[in-house]
């Protein structure tokens, strides 16, 4: 039955797509065959997400070759959810990008980028599917190169994209190589490269220097992958100078992926009995959670570029998940991975209201948000419920992540964080704000002209925009997968 191959067949079709899309020549005709896959690989994502809730954990074994000495496949609640989240937002933002890039990258580049968009979203599956350590490495790999490419491709329109790009290719480097010799390290002392195999040969090692910078190598670079506070310099620049398209996907997807691998590393791999998981938690990953909260919200209020705003303040959000992962519990695990996935819907909506805004006007500094409440009200309109999303508004997804986050601080009886939390969202208020001051309260620009986006742009926003609402007032199914997720990693599956 096909059912029993959809975990191969889940990275292996956008994989060969990705090859046979430069043989398309037409841009019309890579962008039908990414979309198709695209979709396919959502639909598949979909049934393995209700096979993991029905059955459980689910293995495949590639070549007919035993776990552990050949490469697995393991798909969990845990991963099934981030599978969902990248197909979901690739099939939802590829309507966007072929209206996008067409503005944004010059046409000779466009069939290269649906090539590297392919590889890209090849890799960002993989390295999440994937239940061997190595594979995980090689997956990364090819997410980050295609990665770096298409933010090169924002050239077009700004030279400080190849600065950008080169500064993420630097600093994702040395997060891969770090990450890699975590790995060798776990070899060096297990054996074995299976993730599931780790998590049986670690414990019985107890305290081993070896297995203390195996972990360092690999908590710093998975740090650096997902832009964990203060190792996000390569992400503010990349995500402002990237074409609008990439903002989206990236912003919604590639940090996501790299959060679900700390998880699986720590909860899965090390587990919470490795002897100094404990002081990782309050002592490294605590602290920095809430730093990235305040610091990059705080500096996200002065940013003029609001692509650059909306960069520093996923910084912040991404401390939100790690502030769930540093209590440890399953209401703190189960917060991490709601806000996981909300996250990805807001930001994406947030940047496809701004690509829209870019589309129309070239660029989207404060300057360029000046009256765009009367030139595009349905845009702006989008960019707002996604900014009360943000923030934590309730009836949005924001608001449900935020009440898990805070219920489990006072459930570790730490009362003094929910405050913090509170407080860090009253600074997204503030510069959140700004854009809403400039769009309604100022007058448009002289010779700007009303008219929204074309209606791909527009759709394409309102898509996600509704999924903000909808998961923000029946949160029940994502707060059931969440939460089978948190006790998989915790590992009391249920």
């Amino acid at each position: 039955m096909i059912s029993a191959h959809l975990p191969i067949l889940q990275v292996v079709i956008p994989l060969i797509a990705a090859p046979l899309s430069v043989f398309c020549r037409r841009e019309s005709l890579a962008w039908l065959l990414t979309f198709l896959v695209s979709v396919a690989a959502f639909g598949i994502s979909i049934a393995l997400l209700r096979q993991v809730m029905d059955q459980g954990t689910l293995s495949y074994v590639l070549g007919n070759w035993a776990a552990p000495w050949g490469i697995e496949y393991r798909v969990d609640a845990a991963n099934a959810i981030v599978l969902l989240i990248i197909s979901g937002i690739s099939t939802a933002v590829l309507p966007y990008t072929r209206v996008s890039i067409a503005k944004e990258i010059e046409p000779h580049n466009h069939v290269l980028f649906y090539t590297c968009y392919l590889l890209c979203f090849t890799g960002l599956l993989g390295m999440v599917i994937t239940g061997d350590a190595f594979n995980v490495f090689v997956f990364l790999e090819i997410s980050s190169l295609a990665t770096y490419v298409m933010v090169a491709l924002g050239a077009t329109q700004d030279r400080r994209a190849l600065t950008a790009a080169y500064t993420y290719l630097i600093m994702g480097t040395i997060g891969a190589t770090f990450f890699v010799i975590g790995v060798g390290l776990l070899y060096m002392m297990t054996g074995t490269l299976n993730i599931a195999d780790l998590a049986q040969r670690i414990p019985p090692l107890g305290a081993n220097r070896t297995l203390e910078a195996a972990f360092a190598f690999i908590v710093t670079g998975l740090g650096l992958k997902l832009a964990l506070f203060p190792m996000h310099l390569w992400l503010p620049n990349a995500y402002a100078f990237a074409p609008s398209a990439v903002t989206v996907f990236l912003a919604a997807t590639a940090t996501k992926a790299a959060v679900y691998l700390l998880l699986r590393f720590l909860f899965t791999v090390f587990g919470t009995d490795f002897h100094i998981f404990g002081q990782a938690l309050t002592y490294l990953l605590l602290p920095l959670a809430i730093l990235a909260m305040f610091a990059a919200s705080t500096v996200a209020i002065f940013q003029v570029d609001i692509k650059r705003m909306l960069a520093y303040s996923s910084v912040a959000q991404l401390g939100y998940m790690v502030l769930g992962i540093s209590l440890g519990t399953v209401t703190g695990l189960t917060a991490a991975i709601l806000h996981l996935f909300n996250h990805a819907l807001m930001k994406g909506a947030l940047f496809m209201a701004l690509g829209a805004v870019v589309y129309r006007f070239g660029g989207a500094s404060i300057d360029h948000m000046r009256g765009l409440g009367q030139l595009m009200p349905w845009t702006m309109a989008a960019f707002v419920l996604g900014g009360l999303s943000l923030i934590g508004v309730p009836l949005t997804v924001g608001f449900i992540s935020k009440w898990y986050l805070i219920a489990g601080a006072l459930e570790s009886g730490l009362w003094p964080l929910a405050v913090l939390i509170v407080a860090s969202s009253l600074l997204a208020v503030i510069y959140i704000w700004r854009v809403v001051e400039a769009a309604y309260l100022d007058e448009p620009a002289a010779g700007a002209t009303a008219g929204e986006a074309p209606a791909a742009l527009l759709v394409s926003t309102w898509v996600l925009v509704g999924a903000n609402v909808y998961f923000g007032i029946d949160a029940g199914l994502t707060t059931a997968v969440a939460e089978q997720a948190a006790h998989v990693l915790l590992g009391n599956a249920r």
